[in-house]
């Protein structure tokens, strides 16, 4: 199976110092809200369960994928798993990752973070941030799927297999590192303007 990503405009106007790969938490001003609603009491909220749990799990299905790949790349180059189950994991997750997550990210860019983005000036911008994100994570996809094709067509030399789990191994631990910092900062800022506002227009 080849993978393939549909294209988005790229955004040029970045953010210098709170660009995904250098930044370590969104800033304070817009952690208003987390101050007022911590994590520790999200699950305790009466407004928690329906979409912050179903959007939460979404955001523990991709992180569980990712692992999946990682550890599965890593016991290919160690040898401990055989080419043949190791591209039917790539196959069967590589599709469901990029598939579910590109179509995850534009109904947030299309639909959520609009209106949600309405709710309190406080922290609009960093909607703001999170859709330049999005771009980002795009890069980081494209790197993603060209590993895994590169995967896939090593059908019967292991030694370019090996180097090409490799190559693959190193993007996947970029794309975690990325899209764990994004999903925290998109979490923090989301889940506390719903606990606070309600779903009401959100649909």
């Amino acid at each position: 199976m080849i993978f393939r990503l549909s294209d988005r405009n790229m955004a040029n106007d970045d953010i210098p110092d709170l660009t995904l790969e250098t930044r370590q938490g969104l800033p304070d001003a817009l952690r208003v809200l987390l101050a007022e609603y911590p994590r520790i009491g999200w699950e305790r909220d009466p407004g928690f369960d329906g979409l912050i749990r179903f959007w939460l799990d979404r955001h523990v299905m991709f992180r569980r994928i990712l692992d999946t790949l990682r550890q599965g790349t890593e016991a290919l180059i160690d040898k401990d798993d055989s080419p043949e189950r190791y591209r039917i994991l790539v196959s069967r997750y590589g599709g469901m990752f990029v598939n579910g997550l590109h179509e995850h990210h534009t109904i947030e860019d299309t639909h959520y973070f609009p209106r949600l983005a309405q709710r309190d000036t406080r922290v609009a911008r960093g909607f703001d941030i999170l859709d330049r994100d999005h771009h980002a994570i795009d890069a980081d996809l494209n790197a993603f799927v060209a590993g895994a094709n590169a995967v896939m067509m090593q059908a019967e030399d292991r030694d370019a297999l090996q180097n090409a789990a490799g190559a693959f191994r190193d993007q996947l631990i970029s794309l975690e590192r990325n899209l764990n910092r994004h999903l925290l900062d998109e979490e923090d800022l989301i889940v506390p303007i719903i606990l606070k506002y309600g779903t009401k227009g959100l649909g």
